[in-house]
């Protein structure tokens, strides 16, 4: 599941309590987070500047640190924090500990400089930490091949990264809105499945504008290897973790 730093401020109690009702029936959330807005604001307090190319946030060492403060340190234990106060086991970790997500520098490091792609997953750790009976969340900073160079990466690529290296078929992609719409007969309607293709003539007819674009695009990145479908939810809809996985029909599930 991948849910973005934005979303997770507005997220209910219940949410929460659903992820741990689905552990109680054996299926277990792994949550890879984001927290954009949060390193936003920390950095603008500490007066240091950072910009956007294409949507990804320039970062250098001193970005870098306050990235992971943020994401590893204040975002992630909110996370573990609100899981716990449900009753469940949860344990916050980045992509640093135990070598989790390995990553090189992205084609265009010249323009965005320490943001990493990841070239490779400890699955083998993932799956010991759920074995173990706890909710792994995981905040997206990845470690270079050497061990010593940190890099930010992006949430929804470490997301569509740890998807595929854990060989699960389906990615939840949790946001604020109730999935893909369309205007159909003058009304908006969630369309309930769009294939990749569609998507990209949506974006080329206007259909799909604005801030979605970028959501979408994010989306279809998580596609890759096992990973057959991404599923775009609003996570402030009741027990929605478990009308996705009980295949209710609830959201937009993209698929290849």
């Amino acid at each position: 599941m991948k849910c973005g730093g934005s979303t997770l401020a507005a997220l209910p109690a219940s949410f929460f309590e659903d992820m741990r009702q689905l552990q109680e029936e054996g299926i277990v959330t792994v949550i890879v987070h984001g927290g954009g807005p949060a390193i936003s604001e920390t950095l603008g307090k500490l007066g240091i500047e950072s910009g956007f190319v294409n949507g990804l946030r320039v970062t250098n060492e001193a970005v870098l640190d306050v990235v992971e403060m943020v994401l590893s340190g204040q975002i992630n234990k909110e996370i573990v924090r609100r899981i716990q106060l449900t009753g469940a086991a949860a344990l916050g970790l980045s992509g640093v500990d135990g070598h989790l997500i390995e990553a090189k520098p992205v084609a265009n490091s010249h323009e965005v400089g320490l943001v990493g792609d990841v070239t490779k997953v400890n699955a083998e750790l993932i799956q010991g930490i759920v074995n173990l009976g706890y909710i792994p969340v995981i905040a997206p900073v990845g470690l270079g091949e050497d061990g010593g160079q940190r890099y930010n990466i992006n949430a929804d690529t470490a997301a569509g990264a740890v998807a595929s290296h854990l060989g699960v078929e389906q990615m939840v992609v949790v946001t604020d809105v109730p999935g893909i719409m369309k205007t159909v007969d003058g009304e908006k309607q969630v369309l309930p499945v769009v294939s990749v293709a569609e998507i990209e003539e949506m974006i080329a007819s206007g259909d799909i504008y604005g801030g979605m674009i970028p959501k979408v695009r994010a989306a279809i990145a998580c596609i890759q290897g096992k990973v057959q479908e991404v599923v775009i939810v609003n996570g402030a809809e009741p027990n929605v973790l478990s009308k996705v996985l009980k295949g209710t029909g609830i959201g937009t599930r993209i698929v290849r």
